[in-house]
This record gives C-alpha cells, structure tokens and sequence, in this order.
C-alpha cells in the first residue's frame, strides 16, 4: 500500500489520504476498505487488479446505485487514467465475463461511464423515456430518495466537469477499445447541463471518425453519440450503412423528424437484422439493439398513428421472454393519457387491442404486462380487454 501511493500521480494520492473514507458508505457498509481497493487497481498482479475493479462494480456502483463512496473512488480512477498501468492487459473477475482480456485504462473508462450513466438519470424525463428500461413507474419511484442517496447523487453530478477532462483524451486514442469505452463514458458525462459548452468541441473529435476507414461499429457509436448530444446528424440520415443511419436518428428531438421516423421504422420491420448488426451492445446501450429504436421511435412520433401498424406487427409477433421491452411500451404510447372510458377507442387502439386479445393464449402479452396496463389505466386481463371492444 505505501508503495503504490509513493507511486501514485499527485491528485489520487491526494485524495486517498485526505478523504474521510470511515464516514462514507457503499453498497455493504463503511467505506474504509475502498482505499486498498483502489490502490489495488495499481498492483502488479493482474488478479489483484482485477478484483479490485470487482470491488468497484460490487460495492462501489452495486446495480448502478451511487453511494457516498461513489465520487470519491470516481475522481481516483479519473486521475489514474494516464498511468501506465492503464496499458496492462487483464481478464474478467466475475464468471460470466468471459470475453477477451482488455486494458486496465478501457476498463476503468467503461466504469466511469457507468457512473455517469447513474448520475444522469432522471435529469431529462424525455430522454429518460428513450431509454429502453425505461418504466412509467420509474418516475414516481426516482423521487423517493433518502438523505444520502441524494447526496451520493449531488456528488456524482458535480464532479462531471473533472471527470470528462480525464476521459476527453481518449477520445482519440489509437486504441480503439479504449476509445470506445472513453465513448462510452462521454455520452452521459456530456448530459451534465453545465458540460453544453464541451458538446461542440467532443463532436468535432467524433466526427473525424466517420471517414472510411472506420467501422460499422465506431462510426454507429458517433452517429448515436451526436444524436443524443443534440447536434446535427441530419447528414448521417443518408449514410450508406443502414445501422449508421439508424443511430443518427436515435434522438428524442430531430430536425429532420419525418426522415429520422421513417429510418427506425423500417429497422424495425427487420428486427432479426437489426439486432444482428451489433451483436455486442454498443457503448451506453444494453438489451437488443431493437428495444432502444422501439423507444426511440416512439418517443419521436407524434402521434400513435404514425407508428401503428410497425407496432401492431410486433405484438402480434412478439415472443413472451421481452414482453416488458417491446409490447408495454407500445401499449402505453397508445394511451399516453391514459384510457380515458368517456371516449370511444380511436381505430388505431382498438387494432391494439385487438391483437392483444387475439395472440394473448400464444404470447401472455396481457398477463405479462398487467403493470404497462395498469399505467395506461386500461383493464388488466383478457377478459376486460376484450370488453372494451
């Protein structure tokens, strides 16, 4: 330990010794014992190194929750980024990270990324709603924080400033995993409201990364990235690549809505396809890529009307093992205000309905989203569905 912190750069040396770890808390209790982890992420041994980034994922951001400890261990990793350990290589801790070894530095800008992730949430409701976890339920249980979840939060949002000085650099590197996860970690750090001023800067790096040379991948992530920055990607709607024009249109607000709409609806007649292009989620994304264009083009029509019959198709089609991620949120942009029984269903309801009811036994659409149902104030079984028509 007193080796590795002669050794540290200035400012996490700082912050290890300054910081008054015993008053702060992580997802298991007192945060004494997150100094030896994070000087562990120094280590020579590979394995040390690696269960120090466990300790990070396991305590530190447990399921993406903040804790008080959370911003102090942030700004540690965030001034180790330029160390040379950053180019040890390592393998996973955990038994289901099986995938190829990666650096220690792409290591520790994906788990800043994910810090920043949690920070941004519940800053923007309509870009929230893009998100395709997103649950109408989530927003009455966002507000329900205690004294020190606020607090971890606070915290996390006002380091965001140090935290991308340290990720910008690599935004460039000639590594491309590392710049991927520095990607990765810019998108939700550039969400701060008080970072607006960096977004044209971070867009110009991202954009010298669109020329030919890069791939499908790279160039999607920047197109994505762009988007939900609020830049323009207007031009990227005509790219030749299908999945670069579908991340360019990913936005909650585009300048060119019709064209951007009109892009995530065909991706969504092939889903199959779809979701093939990216067989490992892109950075800041999860779940099958189709999940994130469902919500994206729900969230950019205006009306139901517009996406009705890409969104019918999908519920009659639709399997059981992701009911929660495709047909309730269809369902509850039907009825974004809430079924209303003194007016009649428009027509394009009463089709939804209709193919709920109808592929109900095969696919346990209702009973499998009875809380998507019960957020639209619609009846919660097949019986009460069918009543209404």
């Amino acid at each position: 330990m007193t080796r590795i912190l002669s050794g540290l750069p200035a400012a996490a040396r700082e912050l290890v010794l300054r910081t008054d770890w015993e008053a702060l808390q992580h997802a298991y209790g007192s945060g004494e014992d997150i100094p030896v982890s994070l000087c562990s992420l120094m280590a020579d041994d590979p394995e040390v190194r690696s269960e120090a980034l466990a300790a990070l994922d396991m305590g530190v951001l447990h399921q993406g929750s903040l804790y008080t400890v959370t911003a102090p261990a942030a700004l540690f990793v965030a001034a180790i980024l330029d160390h040379p350990v950053g180019l040890a290589y390592h393998e996973g801790h955990f038994p289901w990270d099986d995938g190829p070894p990666r650096s220690m530095r792409a290591a520790l800008l994906v788990w800043l990324g994910q810090v920043a992730e949690s920070a941004a949430w519940g800053e923007d409701p309509v870009r929230d709603r893009t998100d395709w976890q997103w649950e109408p339920w989530h927003d009455a249980t966002r507000r329900e924080h205690d004294p020190d979840k606020l607090a971890a939060l606070r915290a996390c949002r006002d380091i965001r400033p140090t935290l991308y000085d340290a990720v910008e650099p690599f935004l460039s590197s000639p590594d491309p995993d590392v710049r991927e996860a520095a990607l990765g970690a810019a998108v939700p750090l550039l969400f701060a409201p008080e970072l607006s001023d960096r977004v044209p800067r971070a867009a110009t790096l991202l954009r010298a990364r669109l020329g030919p040379e890069a791939g499908r991948r790279e160039r999607a992530s920047v197109a994505r990235a762009l988007g939900v920055w609020g830049t323009d990607t207007s031009d990227l709607l005509a790219d030749a690549d299908p999945a670069v024009r579908v991340c360019a249109a990913l936005a909650p607000a585009h300048i060119d809505r019709p064209r951007a709409l009109a892009i995530l609806l065909d991706a969504l007649r092939a889903p199959r396809t779809t979701d093939g292009w990216f067989p490992e989620p892109l950075p800041g994304l999860d779940g099958w890529f189709r999940f994130t264009v469902l919500r994206s083009a729900l969230a950019l029509a205006e009306t139901f009307e517009e996406v009705a019959p890409v969104a019918v198709a999908i519920v009659a089609a639709g399997g059981t093992a992701v009911t929660d991620h495709e047909r309730g949120p269809i369902l509850f942009r039907a009825f974004a205000g809430g079924y209303d029984p003194t007016h009649p269903l428009t027509p394009a309801q009463r089709v939804l309905l209709r193919a709920f009811v109808d592929n109900d036994e095969a696919t346990g659409g209702i009973a499998g989203n009875v809380l998507w149902f019960r957020a639209a104030g619609l009846p919660e079984n097949r019986e009460g569905i069918a009543a209404l028509l």
